[in-house]
Order: C-alpha cells, then structure tokens, then sequence
C-alpha cells in the first residue's frame, strides 16, 4: 500500500480487509440477533429469587448465562470492529450505543445472581452437584464466586457501596480531564531553534529525537508544567488512593493489594517477589545505563537520554508480505500445530492490515468466538513487524481458549493476557540476532530489546512498588502531599537507575502523569506477563516437542483453573523470583554482547 496518501476505506482490496462476515452476513442479521439479545432481561427475572431451588434450576440458569456470553460476542465483536473500521460512520457508532444500552438492562435484571449463588448453603449445592452431573461443569466457576462470601455484606451495606461507586471513580474522571484535555505544554525548541508541540502523544517522540536539545526541552516543557500543579496532582492521587483503601476496608480485605489481586487468584506474593527480585538485580540497570552513557559519548548521561535509540535507526524496511514469512520462520519452533493457526489467519481474512481514512488507530487483537480478529495499521518497519506477532500471539491464545474451554471457562484473566503476545516477540528477536550478520543491524536490534527489558521489566515494577508505598503509606495514616510524593519517586529513581546517570529533579514529578496509578495495581502484570514471556520462549527454544506441548496447553487453558497454576503447567512457576531473576540474567547477556559490538 502507498503511503503517500491514507485511502478511503473502500479504496482498501478486499484482502487486507478483515472477514466479519463470518460474524454476521449481513448488518440485518446483527439486528434479528440484537432482538433476541433486548429481550433477555425478562428471561433473566424469570430467575429471580430462585437460584437456590433446585439443581435444575441452577443449571438452566448457568446456561442461559452462557448463551447470553456467546450472544454478546457475536453482537459486540460484529458491530465495534465495524465502527473501528471508521469512526466517522455514525451508523455503526450507533450500533454499538444501541448495544451498550441494552446490554447495561441486561446487567441490571441480572444484578441478582451474585448474592444469590453466594446465599445457597454449602451441603444444599453439594447436594445439587450430586442430583445433576451436568451442573459440575460450574463447579469452579460457582466456587471461584463463592470465594467473595467473606467480602459481601448486608444488602443494605452493598447499596450503600454501589451508591458510592460513581464518587470512587471520580479520582480517575479528574485526572483524565485534567491530563488530557485542560493541561496545555509549551512548545519544546530544537537546536536550530525551531519549536515542536508538546502533547501526551508527541512527548515520546520527542525525547527519542537524535536532538539533545529537543529532548531537554521536551523534558523540561512536560514536568515544568506539571510542577505548577503538582498539589491539584497530589490531591487527585491521594483520593484515588483513600478509595481503594476504602473498598478494601469495607469488603474486609486485608490490604488493598490482596483486595486487587483476589479477582484473578493471584497471590500477593507474586506482586513482592518480583520486587524482591528487580531489587536483586539492580545491576543489571546499571550496566546498561553506564553502556548507554559510553555509546552516546556523553560527559553526563539525564533522564531525557533515556529513550533515544543508542544505534540509530537501520531503515529496515519490511513490506507485510515479508513480515508475515519472516514471524512463520520466527515461530518455527512452536510446532506445525501452531504454524497452521498462524497460516490460516493469514490465509482467511482475520487481520485488518493497513490504515484508511477513519480507521481506529494503533493495534489490538479482538478474541470472538468464530475466530480471533486483528486491527492493524502496518507500515514497513520492524516495529509493525513486531507488532504482527505480538497480535497474532493473542489471536492464537483466544482462539486455543475458545476452541477448548467451555464458554463458562474461554476467557483468561489479564494477569496471563500479556504471555502468548510477548513469547511470540521474544522468540522473533532471537531469531532475527540469530539470522542477522550485519553488526551494525544487530547492535540496532539489541538496543531494541534491551528497551523492551529496560521499559516493562524495570520501569513498570518502578511504578509498582511506588504505587504499593503508597498505598502503605495512606493505610499508616499518611496524606499523600506533593513534597511526600515527590521524594519517593526521586529516591526509587535514584535506586532503579543509579550513579551513571543524573536524576534530574524534574523526573521526581513523573508519576503525576501516569495513567496507571488510577488502574489499582495494575501495572505489576507487564514486569510479570513480560518475565513469563520471556522464560517460556526460552523453554520452547530448547526443551522440544514437550515444552511446546506443555505450551499449547497453557494457551489452551482459558481461565480453566487459577493463572499460577496455568502457567505451572507450562513449565514457569511465577510464585517463585525464578523467572524475573531468569529473564533479567538474559538482560546481562544482551548487554554483554551488545559492548562486544563496539
């Protein structure tokens, strides 16, 4: 595709559209369907107050559930993925409000199902899983909500709490509307003099340019202003945190970590090992930094060194058709099992390639029940190369999950979501340093990964452990000011980059501009999905058909069982520091044969 000008969506040719005929044949049949779909609240009533009479009705009622998942499927996956395919197509905006509405009436009328299943007695569901064989397949399904007895309360406690939901979510809605629409940035100047605007979406670029003087003034532009509302920042934090402990306290929780982490059957432990183990191998961050402080031949290496490429760019131009042999070479390892599910998304339309006027930008893989689908919006780079088989990684594990599991067990929880994306990177980075005799090519590609290890295994097990300290700190009583907020972010700076670098006093305002801080505890799941990635990529490279089998299996699982044992039985145990020590041990190695290059 030419890039010298975006197409109109019909200019596209039909293969690099995606196939949502396999959804719907027509707009038509989505609307008999969404019929079917409005009038489920009143079958769901029909339940009401009953849930605890018989086996029988139990399982009906699980069935309709499950029914209705496919339904919202199909509805959902159908009509967003056409509106992606133009946002300006009021049509399918609608499309999808009219959904949106119908399905919040659908939620509503079955608001009962929670305390209800929570209600019946423990001997009178044993009793009914003995009467009805068929009602055992939702035995862990029941169980995993029964595990929130202990943190239901009266039904006059929960009103009050879903009273309170719109004011909890507020913290969130300011520090969005103050972010990114209110806060304005001066424009950062370059060497020559020439100015460049500064937004949220720019600023990454900016401080990658090969300009030094753009970067320090893109750095300065962003926390400068930042500076000037740090309070109204620590304010809208501070109430952030003061409503998770809130929820916590009121659910009895006993902290707000175990109050986020017990949704997804994650441990808190696994949230402290992998702390523990950054924490123990500190010295790999400071190898790299004072490898990149030597390479840019800098006298001081600042914070806004920090993103621009080491080896500048090798204009390594790959059209899709050669990023789709170069990822099949790549996943070779994976087995002919796993290449056929890659081919025959290639072959039957599942991707969305390239950008046209209107389209959804950036990528994402959608997992619908008929088959996955994949929005791109590929250019000729290594980064759109990437990207393929980091898509195509979740297409494979929606599509495994939902060919295997039960519907009441297709999905998979967040903390697993990352895993199959990230080993397929992982394991086309190793391929191309193993097939790429251009030193200059494979210094390019080492600085790569080395990014990808210094920005989600290091930088975002940084923002967790300052979001668990202040978390501490506001559960020890502690209001969370801007001078309390600015000093820890200083010092775990300080600790994560340490003495090759200069921690300019601006990076202590960083976290008030990060999203995540608002996710509640959410961001640990990168270090972790990103560890896991890249200890199972290391197994398949060199345990055989058995690691592959016990991989497919993992990708197979859904949420069958908890993610820790999941991932158990592929071959990583994430319960243990042993695969973030591992993955970082490999960080060492690339930094090592990235100084061998120089």
């Amino acid at each position: 595709m030419s890039e010298e000008r975006i197409p109109k969506r019909s200019e596209v040719p039909e293969e690099f559209k995606w196939r949502l005929e396999d959804i719907y044949a027509t707009d038509d049949a989505w609307k008999a369907d969404f019929e079917k779909f409005k009038a489920l609240p009143e079958k769901l009533v029909s339940f009401k107050g009953r849930l605890g009479e018989s086996a029988k009705t139990l399982l009906e009622f699980l069935q309709l559930s499950d029914e209705i998942s496919v339904l919202a499927d199909s509805l959902f996956n159908y009509a967003q993925r056409r509106s992606d395919e133009d946002t300006a197509n009021a049509f399918y905006q609608g499309m999808v409000g009219q959904l949106m509405n119908a399905y919040v009436e659908v939620n509503a009328a079955g608001s009962f199902e929670t305390p209800e299943m929570i209600a019946i007695p423990d001997e009178t569901l044993e009793r009914f899983y003995s009467e009805c064989e068929e009602l055992c397949l939702y035995k862990r399904a029941l169980g995993k909500l029964r595990r929130k007895k202990d943190h239901v309360l009266s039904e006059a406690e929960e009103r009050i709490l879903a009273l309170a939901g719109e004011m909890g979510q507020s913290p969130e809605n300011i520090f969005t509307m103050f972010s990114d629409a209110d806060l304005k940035f001066p424009d950062a100047v370059d060497k020559d003099g020439t100015p460049h605007q500064v937004t949220h979406g720019s600023y990454i670029p900016l401080v990658q340019s090969a300009d030094r003087v753009l970067r320090k003034s893109a750095f300065e532009s962003m926390y400068h202003t930042y500076d000037k509302f740090k309070n109204t920042c620590a304010s809208t934090l501070n109430a952030q945190i003061k409503a998770v402990q809130f929820y916590a306290k009121a659910r009895r929780y006993g902290s707000s970590l175990e109050a986020a982490l017990f949704g997804t059957e994650v441990p808190t432990e696994v949230y402290r090992n992998l702390i523990k183990a950054v924490h123990e191998n500190m010295g790999y961050m400071y190898d790299y930094v004072k490898l990149r402080k030597k390479l840019m031949g800098v006298d001081e290496l600042h914070m806004y060194d920090l993103y621009t490429p080491i080896v500048s760019d090798c204009d390594m131009k790959i059209s899709f058709e050669e990023a789709k042999e170069t990822v099949l070479k790549a996943l070779a390892p994976m087995g002919e099992d796993y290449l056929s599910l890659i081919r025959k998304g290639f072959s039957e339309r599942w991707i969305d390639v390239y950008e046209n006027e209107g389209k959804t930008s950036g990528a994402y893989s959608a997992g619908a029940r008929v088959h996955p689908y994949v929005l791109l919006n590929h250019k000729d780079t290594l980064n759109c190369m990437f990207t393929l088989a980091h898509e195509m990684g979740h297409a494979i594990h929606s599509y495994l999950s939902n060919k295997n599991q039960p519907v009441v067990y297709s999905d998979y929880v967040i903390f697993v979501a990352e895993v199959a994306s990230t080993c397929n990177e992982a394991l086309l980075m190793q391929y191309l340093l193993r097939n790429t005799a251009d030193k200059r090519e494979k210094a390019y590609l080492i600085n790569y990964f080395l990014e990808q290890f210094r920005t989600t295994l290091y930088r975002q097990t940084m923002f967790a452990e300052f979001e668990l300290k202040i978390n501490e700190l506001a559960a020890d009583g502690e209001s969370l000011t801007a001078e309390t907020l600015n000093e820890l972010y200083y010092e775990l700076n300080k600790q994560y980059f340490g003495e090759d670098i200069v921690i300019d006093e601006e990076i202590a305002l960083e976290w008030a501009r990060i999203p995540h801080f608002y996710y509640d505890y959410y961001v640990y799941q990168y270090a972790t999905g990103y560890s896991a990635a890249i200890a199972l990529s290391q197994r398949i490279l060199s345990g055989g058909e058995a690691a592959v089998r016990d991989y497919l299996g993992f990708l197979s699982g859904g949420c069958s069982t908890d993610p820790i044992s999941l991932l158990r039985g592929a071959g990583v145990d994430m319960a243990t520091e042993k695969p973030v020590t591992d993955a970082l041990a490999m960080f060492g190695e690339l930094i090592k044969e990235m100084e061998s290059l120089f």
